[in-house]
């Protein structure tokens, strides 16, 4: 088996917030005069269901308030996803919630943004930056959000989207969508974890998603996987994750394979790593040892993570040459 952390990877599906190391989290609750969030060092955490990890989170981003904090944490995620042989990000960040919490609009999005300019120069790692929202917010707030992606298009802004509690529906964002895709910013849409088909039909439809974010529902209906096959939209899957939020059981149980086996392009990620004690080296070195899976398999994967990629078309090229170097060489 080859070494997976020089396996170049591609990393799409990952919650900035919920990357913060731990340590760094108490130097910045510390300074701020901010209480940490309990639960240990933040390894390993599981919870009932995603309204316990929610409130975990917002405990976690509370803690962030100043442009050295957003700085900092966009810094470190970028030496963290370099060590471990991400050579692309796409990282998730709720910019337009922070802003209006702070009463800075454009602040946090400006300071992670700086913050992945001097990680990148030090790394060399190539991160971008999707803007979620919570479907439980107003429209309004995406709205700002959409105006800040606008803006920060030049600065590595690729995309927005909607994340949270799937139970709420997309409806009401509906103008916010058709005037993101009529300013041509890609949305990318959670969708298809807590529920079924129905959230990955409205996030097909009504939410013009290019990806979906998780997405392992679909599998609830077989119409739904030929469609989703056939149109070509990737899954941002995120299997420790799903088990540690209580959407699947144990890992062995996890229907990645049977995303795989029914022809979809299946993405591999991590979600909230500091939270749930994972990397995405981890995640993969755990499908490889839940589902037998080679060298070839783990290549097929991060294949699929650049593809499904909005990196430009040099940076997809340069990671596939490196997947296929990675695979001609020796294993150990």
């Amino acid at each position: 088996m080859r070494d997976v952390s020089a396996l170049p990877k591609a990393h799409l599906h990952v919650h900035l917030e919920s990357t913060v190391r731990w340590d760094t989290l108490r130097d910045i609750a510390a300074a701020n005069g901010v209480a940490l969030p309990t639960g240990g060092d933040g390894g390993g955490l599981a919870f009932t269901g995603f309204r316990g990890f929610a409130d975990h989170n917002s405990l976690v981003r509370s803690c962030l308030r100043r442009p050295e904090d957003f700085a900092r944490v966009a810094r470190e995620f970028c030496a963290d996803e370099a060590a471990q042989g991400t050579r692309y990000a796409e990282v998730t960040f709720t910019a337009a919630a922070h802003g209006e919490r702070l009463g800075r609009p454009r602040m946090p999005l400006e300071a992670v943004l700086h913050g992945l300019a001097e990680g990148r120069a030090a790394h060399g790692i190539e991160v971008r930056v999707l803007l979620d929202h919570s479907r439980r917010r107003s429209v309004d707030r995406f709205r700002r959000t959409l105006d800040l992606a606008v803006e920060h298009a030049d600065a590595g802004v690729v995309a927005i989207g909607v994340a949270g509690e799937e139970s709420y529906p997309l409806a009401p964002f509906a103008g916010v969508v058709a005037d993101a895709a009529a300013a041509g910013v890609p949305l990318v849409h959670h969708a298809g974890e807590a529920c079924g088909p129905d959230s990955v039909r409205e996030a097909l439809t009504l939410g013009r998603t290019r990806r979906l974010g998780h997405g392992i529902r679909v599998l609830d209906d077989a119409r739904l996987v030929a469609e989703v096959r056939d149109r070509g939209i990737p899954l941002e899957v995120c299997p420790s994750s799903n088990v540690a939020l209580g959407f699947a059981g144990a890992l062995a149980d996890h229907p990645l394979p049977r995303l795989r086996d029914a022809g979809l392009a299946v993405t591999l990620n991590t979600d909230v790593p500091a939270i749930i004690g994972t990397t995405l080296t981890g995640e993969y070195e755990r499908v490889r040892d839940a589902f037998g899976y080679t060298d070839d398999d783990l290549a097929d994967l991060a294949r699929a993570g650049v593809d499904a990629s909005f990196a430009p078309a040099d940076t997809r090229a340069r990671l596939h040459r490196g997947i296929d170097a990675w695979l001609a060489a020796p294993a150990a």
